[in-house]
């Protein structure tokens, strides 16, 4: 089954999808065009986020990614630790490649996921083609540079944002899907690491370890600067502020 939608924005609905691909033995593939003002200069693609849920017995694989470098959000990390960005992860307003935290959250244009054309920079540059194609152009909703440009200010036009959703019945191709991912899981687990203090994860791992973390401190732990900057949104909006007990 494939569905396309526009005039959306972020989709937190993917999340109960995924998880149902986990009990329905479906895969599910979602797609989303985003805003665009990444990979070139001046923008000609968003980060075009995609994301696939696989069921296991009693496991998963459930992978999100941005098919640039990273999401705008690290950069913001960045830019409140007061911090440079690694090399590949974003360019000035000229194209070129830059450290700069600030310049590069200012100037909102991210590189493909690989980075430059050397490091095969060319292939996150297809990937989120794809996407664009696949959850923009498909959907009749908007795309590429037809995407209004995403501000740190906000906007006063719709984004139109289209999405794709793909659900598959693997058993259709072969019988015994999930315990095939069980195996397939486990071999990738069971890799040995590079670093032996770093265990091979796949994806969706981290994030269960990002939960159990959260439920033995009971609660989300905010850095200083995050909370500085919900006191200073607050007090723009003239809204109470965060409050803990």
């Amino acid at each position: 089954m494939c569905q396309g939608l526009e005039s959306l924005w972020h989709c937190v609905l993917v999340c109960s999808t995924r998880a149902q691909g986990g009990s329905n033995g479906h895969d599910d593939y979602e797609h989303i065009a985003t805003d665009g003002t990444n990979t070139f200069k001046g923008g000609g693609l968003g980060t075009n986020p995609l994301s696939f849920g696989a069921p296991a017995k009693d496991d998963k694989f459930l992978l999100d990614m941005a098919t640039t470098a990273v999401a705008v959000g690290k950069i913001e990390i960045q830019r409140r630790k007061g911090e440079p960005l690694p090399d590949g992860w974003a360019q000035d307003p000229t194209g070129n490649q830059t450290n700069d935290a600030e310049l590069a959250f200012s100037t909102g244009c991210l590189m493909p996921l690989g980075g430059p054309e050397i490091s095969s920079g060319y292939k996150g540059y297809g990937l989120g083609a794809m996407v664009d194609i696949l959850s923009g152009v498909s959907a009749g909703a908007n795309y590429s540079t037809k995407v209004r440009k995403w501000t740190h200010a906000g906007a006063n036009t719709a984004a139109d944002l289209g999405q794709v959703f793909i659900a598959v019945d693997p058993n259709c191709f072969a019988p015994g899907f999930e315990d095939r991912m069980t195996d397939f899981n486990g071999r990738l687990r069971g890799c040995e690491p590079s670093d032996p203090s770093k265990p091979v994860l796949v994806a969706g791992d981290k994030e269960d370890l990002n939960m159990k973390a959260v439920d033995t401190v009971g609660g989300i732990q905010y850095l200083e600067n995050q909370l500085k900057t919900c006191a200073a949104l607050a007090e723009r909006l003239n809204i109470k502020p965060l409050s803990f007990n």
